[in-house]
């Protein structure tokens, strides 16, 4: 038995959930009485609902507290980049959301009749700054992502001058979390069975084409980041042609990040190109570990549409002031993401929450995110890696050209 477990995680995750994906569909056509089978589908979601609010808020903490003073002050272009990079891939996201809604389908048994929308943008706030400051372990408790999240960002600078030994346990246990939730993700090609399984036997196989429909705009926005967005900021920063540098880091960085699917994995070969091109070796050697924890366009892009998707699916109309904010939440929230294959999923539901969803409903949207991440993870990864080298290059040769 020992065997058979290390031959099946030796086998790439993207394929075993390809695996999956492909066997649930056969069972939900083939015998859709056996309801057993999805059982799966919400013993997966369930881990991932437990495991979920400990990731965000010792990740952005961890992340927070070991931040040094220098770093703040050496990489304040850089960080501003990272941070802008954030809010207009969200911004991106909420346009293409408006200009091609996206209808999802739920488990006939999911319960929206609580799902009180909010009556607008006064609302919206108050629900926000009122989720802000509530309770940390109410937070917790009760998965208020936007109050794990404001605490994390709290504790995270206040235990900046904490021991070194402070700072170690806390990474000790947002090591342990981030391990937790690869063990669970690891057991994804069996949830998304009882999920996608879920799906086919209640809806049929028609519904298969509203995922196809969302990886179009998921992808198809995290594209236009990459080739349209990014060339205009490197355009403002650098006045030169571009696409020559924007293409090198997606070929030399993006491409080996949509493999791994990891950001942190991939931050050798980003050193390694920005030393091939030249960069300063004192900037990068802070702003591509750095970038790979807190510049997540991709993530922002990927939260804000499945957020906006389920408003949509659930008749909650959004007003751009709404979007607005969502837009900052997500490039806010987006770096807390980083880490963990998959992990802007789990912040799916702190955005939802502005719409009044709850976290019920929202985690059967990260269930879809997850039927869907094959692609989307992969493409999110390789977006987020190849801007971490790109906005480095921006900063040194804004100074160089001082």
């Amino acid at each position: 038995m020992k065997n058979l477990i290390q031959k099946w995680n030796s086998i790439n995750l993207i394929k075993r959930i390809i695996c999956g994906l492909i066997i649930g569909i056969i069972l939900g056509l083939a015998i859709p009485q056996a309801s057993v089978i999805s059982i799966l589908g919400d013993l997966f979601v369930g881990a991932l609902r437990g495991i979920a609010p400990l990731l965000v808020f010792f990740l952005v903490m961890s992340s927070l507290c070991h931040m040094g003073k220098g770093q703040k002050t050496n990489m304040k272009f850089v960080v501003v980049l990272y941070l802008l990079g954030n809010v207009l891939s969200a911004l991106a996201a909420v346009i293409s959301s408006r200009l091609f809604p996206i209808m999802l389908t739920f488990s006939e048994n999911t319960n929206t009749s609580d799902v009180t929308p909010p009556s607008g943008v006064a609302e919206v706030l108050k629900n926000l700054l009122m989720n802000i400051v509530s309770n940390p372990v109410d937070a917790l408790v009760n998965a208020n992502y936007i109050g794990i999240l404001a605490w994390a960002i709290i504790f995270g600078i206040a235990l900046k001058a904490a021991s070194e030994t402070t700072k170690t346990v806390i990474e000790n246990i947002s090591d342990a979390t981030s391990t937790a939730v690869r063990w669970i993700i690891s057991l994804a090609p069996f949830g998304i069975m009882g999920l996608i399984f879920t799906t086919i036997s209640e809806q049929g196989l028609g519904v298969l084409l509203s995922y196809g429909r969302l990886i179009c705009v998921l992808v198809g926005t995290m594209f236009f980041v990459a080739l349209v967005i990014n060339p205009i900021v490197t355009f403002i920063c650098t006045r030169q042609n571009p696409y020559p540098l924007v293409l090198r880091c997606l070929k030399d960085s993006g491409i080996t990040a949509f493999f791994t699917r990891s950001s942190a994995a991939n931050i050798p070969v980003n050193m390694e190109l920005c030393k091939d091109l030249g960069l300063d070796e004192d900037t990068y050697s802070i702003s591509i570990p750095l970038g790979a924890t807190i510049n997540m366009g991709g993530a922002a892009i990927t939260i804000s549409v499945m957020a906006l998707a389920a408003a949509h699916t659930l008749g909650i109309s959004v007003d751009f002031p709404t979007a607005l904010i969502l837009c900052i939440l997500a490039a806010a929230s987006a770096a807390g993401a980083s880490g963990v294959a998959g992990g802007s999923l789990l912040l799916i539901p702190m955005a939802c929450s502005l719409f009044g969803i709850p976290n019920d409903v929202a985690m059967q949207v990260v269930g879809v995110g997850f039927i869907v991440g094959v692609i989307q993870d992969s493409c999110e990864t390789a977006l987020n890696s190849s801007t971490d080298v790109l906005y480095t290059a921006c900063a040194c040769r804004i100074r160089k050209n001082k």
